[in-house]
């Protein structure tokens, strides 16, 4: 049975444990920034780092969007795919790409049940106010749909090269 940190309450009261590392990743299609559909299904053969962030344009996750930016040509050498993911819409996520010219899709999950899957939508506790919302996490899906990796509780510097060193035991 998890602990209490490591799943949370849904609205209903079942747990909503984290994905484990191993078991198949849980499929989605989901709307891109530029109003475009991206299935997991259809990377098949491919990795994919699918990171959950709160909210656009705010200042950790900008860094880390702007990391995995600049991680794009090494990141491309593993022939990984990266999609950020947070509940913002399309014309925000648009909005946050081009200022800051992210070169990967960000993902729209307005109704979170993406996030709930991968259990990234937890109760957060900032100033003794409780809240649902999304913990930084990100997951690492090997080429057969299989999650390789989870970064839980994400701390954004150097999180991209703690991607990149999965990324190459992935195909060492």
């Amino acid at each position: 049975m998890p602990s209490d940190s490591d799943s949370t309450r849904t609205k209903e009261g079942a747990q909503t444990p984290w994905i484990e590392e191993g078991a198949k990743a849980p499929a989605f299609s989901l709307t891109t920034d530029d109003g475009s559909k991206v299935r997991l299904s259809d990377l098949k053969g491919r990795p994919v780092v699918l990171y959950f962030y709160p909210k656009d344009d705010t200042p950790g996750c900008t860094k880390e969007a702007c990391a995995f930016r600049d991680a794009q040509p090494k990141l491309a050498q593993s022939d990984a795919v990266v999609f950020g993911v947070s509940p913002d819409d399309a014309a925000s996520h648009a909005k946050f790409r081009d200022k800051h010219a992210l070169n990967f899709p960000l993902l729209v999950d307005a109704d979170h049940k993406i996030a709930e899957k991968y259990g990234a939508w937890r109760e957060k506790n900032l100033y003794g106010k409780k809240s649902m919302g999304i913990q930084r996490s990100t997951f690492l899906i090997n080429a057969e749909g299989k999650v390789a990796k989870v970064w839980k509780r994400v701390s954004v510097d150097g999180h991209d090269e703690q991607v990149l060193a999965a990324l190459a035991e992935l195909s060492a």
